[in-house]
């Protein structure tokens, strides 16, 4: 990592897995987007495990773009790759993100609401009140039924926990550091710990459109998702 890339004032982190069909063009529209910003940005594409081309390809973008870095995990784990992604941040304000959405229209009203001090977490939700969930229904219908596991088994109190967020880096990093799970359920123990620890949290709906199919069939990420349910509930219910 070189010390004479600018200081961002955003980060913007996005896991990749086998998406040599859509990284090059989704990050290029990206970045054209993101002219219409003020801010100083660096884009993390977190990979993990790719068996096609995407790290060739994510490796042409940041030699192309000074603003791009590339890690790579060598395994499949979207929450690690995550959070590696939220370590290795800089800027004051990290953006989560994922590469079929590159929603920019998140990006700027969850910063209207950090910068404002209105809240430290902003999770743009697919299941709230004014949200437009587009995917396919039993993709729809897998959020809720997480969500409503999260809220019996763990006490969660909101609509959504993964997908879009925004955060003030400082204290979510420590929030990042104190979460035990990987893969699928990553995303939903950090915005629990967030919440039990008190962070201001605030959600704002988002649309949904995929720009493709799920990388990971819905079906085979079950029994990884109920695994690490029943330990998030050992670590959270009953250790506290």
């Amino acid at each position: 990592m070189s010390s004479d890339r600018p200081q961002p004032r955003v980060s913007i982190v996005i896991p990749i897995y086998n998406e040599e069909g859509i990284l090059h063009s989704a990050v290029i529209d990206l970045i054209d987007r993101l002219k219409d910003f003020d801010w100083p940005y660096e884009l993390l594409l977190a990979e993990n495990g790719s068996k096609d081309r995407t790290v060739e390809i994510a490796e042409q973008l940041a030699e192309r773009f000074p603003q791009v870095q590339v890690h790579s995990l060598g395994e499949p784990n979207y929450g690690k790759a995550m959070r590696e992604g939220i370590f290795r941040a800089r800027g004051e304000f990290v953006l989560c993100d994922e590469i079929d959405l590159c929603d920019t229209d998140f990006y700027r009203r969850a910063l209207e609401i950090l910068e404002a001090n209105r809240a430290d977490l902003v999770i743009g939700s697919k299941a709230m009140a004014g949200a437009n969930d587009e995917r396919p229904i039993m993709r729809h219908a897998a959020t809720l039924v997480l969500n409503g596991m999260l809220r019996v088994a763990l006490g969660f109190k909101g609509t959504d926990t993964h997908g879009l967020k925004a955060f003030r880096r400082a204290p979510l990093t420590e929030i990042a550091r104190t979460c035990l799970v990987e893969k699928d359920l990553f995303a939903s123990e950090f915005v629990i710990r967030a919440e039990r620890a008190g962070i201001r949290i605030q959600e704002i709906p988002i649309r949904v459109l995929e720009k493709r199919p799920p990388s990971v069939n819905l079906f085979k990420r079950v029994p990884n998702v109920m695994k690490n349910m029943a330990r998030l509930f050992v670590a959270i219910r009953v250790k506290g």
